[in-house]
């Protein structure tokens, strides 16, 4: 059976299960980074978000740290960092104090969102101004900060300098398609929960890309939902899980993940369903046959560099069982 050569990565936003707490969500996400780490999976991001009582992935560099520890060879990285909320500095000495402790095996990846309400974020802000505007110059304050010891200037990160953390532009928009060609950085799109300017994205990316001392050629990686399962019926029923975090969302309510249901048609109406439906519509899901097929059409259209799987699932078994099928897939077993 032929192989579909990619490197695959995790995403995770470190979910707090229905009838758990914060220690089993984190003790979950580590649990599932060993997991993926066995299975051979590239690399394992954390997300950053904050006033989220269902998600803990607040402090990310403490979760990514944490994570490090507990594994042996996977990268590690964030999914983001999100620069409004963070000085480029604090970040260069926090990833280079561990890029230093791990070497080898930390990412950066860097948002322009807050990863929060409006009010939160002002709460998070390193000043009044609105600093989603200074992202591209933060960017590139973190490149220097990393960068080798001619090129910093009085103020330095330390650990940090020399220390070359890979930093990958994350984004949901043509905007960070063209900050990531511009600066020759690798790019990430978060089709997980915005798929709607993926196909164009990508495209700005790879036509305008400039090669860098960081990158020869564009490295385009996409992130999509997978819910695979040993059958298609199942991995229908266990993929109600992922459709009521995306109706918590539209509705702005705050229930921790749920287990699956039989009828999601009892849950939502029309337009949630719609609204739901269209934010998770970049999904790999099914049995291995169906998920190999999906697979191997995404790549003869979009041909990206990189797959990161999102597998929103209540079961943390059958949870694993869905990377373990898309590892499956892609080594051609």
């Amino acid at each position: 059976m032929s192989r579909i050569q990619i490197p695959l990565s995790v995403l995770n936003l470190a979910p707090i299960r229905q009838g758990e707490g914060p220690k089993e969500a984190i003790d979950s996400m580590i649990d599932l980074a060993q997991a993926t780490e066995k299975m051979g999976y590239t690399r394992y991001w954390i997300a950053e978000h904050h006033n989220t009582p269902t998600l803990v992935s607040s402090a990310t560099s403490i979760l990514i740290k944490h994570t490090l520890e507990h594994t042996e060879s996977i990268r590690v990285g964030s999914g983001g960092i999100m620069l409004p909320n963070h000085s480029p500095l604090v970040v260069a000495e926090q990833f280079g104090t561990m890029a230093t402790i791990y070497p080898d095996r930390l990412d950066l990846g860097l948002g322009r969102a807050p990863g929060t309400d409006m009010l939160t974020a002002d709460a998070l802000r390193r000043s009044q101004n609105d600093s989603v505007y200074t992202f591209p110059e933060d960017v590139k304050t973190l490149l220097k900060h990393f960068g080798p010891d001619e090129v910093q200037g009085f103020v330095k990160a330390h650990p940090g300098v020399d220390t070359n953390v890979p930093i990958y532009v994350l984004g949901s928009s043509t905007d960070s398609a063209v900050l990531a060609a511009k600066l020759g950085l690798p790019y990430v799109f978060a089709s997980h929960f915005a798929p709607k300017h993926m196909e164009e994205a990508i495209s700005i990316y790879r036509s305008q890309f400039n090669p860098s001392e960081y990158l020869d050629a564009p490295y385009m990686t996409v992130c999509l939902n997978v819910i695979a399962a040993d059958s298609d019926e199942e991995a229908k029923f266990e993929s109600t899980t992922m459709h009521q975090f995306f109706l918590n969302i539209i509705r702005g309510s705050q229930s921790p993940l749920s287990p699956p249901v039989e009828n999601m048609d009892q849950l939502w109406d029309s337009r949630e369903k719609e609204a739901a439906s269209s934010m998770s519509s970049m999904i790999l899901t099914g049995s291995k046959d169906s998920v190999r097929e999906q697979l191997t059409r995404f790549q003869e259209k979009y041909d990206v560099d990189e797959i990161m799987a999102i597998s929103y699932m209540y079961d943390k078994d059958k949870q694993k069982r869905s990377y373990e099928i898309l590892k499956e897939v892609v080594d051609g077993k």
